[in-house]
């Protein structure tokens, strides 16, 4: 399992900016999209409060989202690990002014059941878990780019897991990077996307 682990994180690191700038470029299909906006759908954290996705968590926000679901026994308890590491490098910026976000592609996952899977996995405060219809998740995962153009794949739902959806809403910088690429390879991209992260050039 490390073994795997440490490869598929290599394997991810190195494709990381093409996966980036393919990502940015991509146009989900018509269906997800809410008037080229990412969906302001209902949501519950995993705290039980009720949100609206894109009013209270993305607008104007630099953003990290994933996708999981609580009893996956794939590739998410790895993808959490990676992401924890992000968090932990990232530090008090997280819930200040980089926001993390993972999205249950189950419905069927409670509050409790995501409250849960984050203690489980040692997830620090600031990182939210979301829980929400099948209706609102799937208009969620087509705007944010979790989808393959291939039907009979797009309704594996482990095939949504692995990716991380990186933005700047406010200047609408996109990119995606593999879940399990280098936590240093995935806070370069997060910070490549925030504008506070620009060097300042002197002026003579």
């Amino acid at each position: 399992m490390q073994t795997r682990r440490y490869l598929l994180a290599g394997l991810g690191a190195a494709s990381l900016g093409a996966l980036s700038t393919r990502a940015t470029a991509a146009e989900p299909p018509q269906q997800g999209r809410s008037e080229g906006r990412i969906p302001n759908v209902e949501l519950k954290t995993h705290k039980g409060s009720t949100i609206r996705f894109y009013d209270d968590l993305v607008r104007g926000k630099v953003v990290m989202i994933n996708m999981m679901y609580a009893d996956c026994e794939g590739i998410c308890p790895m993808m959490t690990a990676n992401l924890v590491q992000v968090q932990e490098r990232l530090g008090s910026r997280i819930g200040k002014d980089i926001f993390m976000y993972s999205i249950s592609l189950r419905e069927t996952d409670s509050p409790q059941d995501l409250a849960d899977y984050a203690e489980m996995h040692g997830v620090h405060p600031g990182w939210l878990f979301l829980t929400g219809s099948r209706s609102n998740v799937r208009q969620l995962r087509y705007a944010l780019g979790f989808y393959d153009p291939d039907p009979a794949v797009d309704k594996v739902e482990n095939r949504h897991t692995g990716m991380v959806r990186i933005g700047n809403d406010s200047y609408n910088r996109w990119a995606m990077a593999p879940a399990l690429a280098a936590p240093e390879q995935i806070v370069s991209s997060v910070l490549h996307v925030d504008r506070k992260s620009i060097p300042r050039v002197k002026t003579v």
